[in-house]
């Protein structure tokens, strides 16, 4: 079954067990924002900061969360 096949009809279910099955989804999924080293508060504000300068400076190009979607999707 694919994700076409299987959303509109999770999206027909009642409010309460879309929330029980999103929930579900969710917690059986790894943390994708798991680093494989802990960054204590100082180091994740300095990796903030540099992600956002590279964006800043046009090294990398940000994406809106639409096309991240569906990047992730394909």
């Amino acid at each position: 079954m694919s994700i076409d096949q299987i959303a509109p009809e999770a999206l027909k279910l009642p409010t309460r067990e879309r929330a029980m099955l999103a929930a579900s989804l969710w917690e059986s999924i790894e943390d994708p924002f798991q680093f494989s080293v802990d960054l204590d508060d100082e180091a994740a504000l300095k990796l903030a900061e540099e992600r956002d300068q590279e964006i800043e400076s046009g090294q990398v190009t940000a994406i809106s969360h639409e096309q991240l979607m569906h990047r992730l999707r394909q």
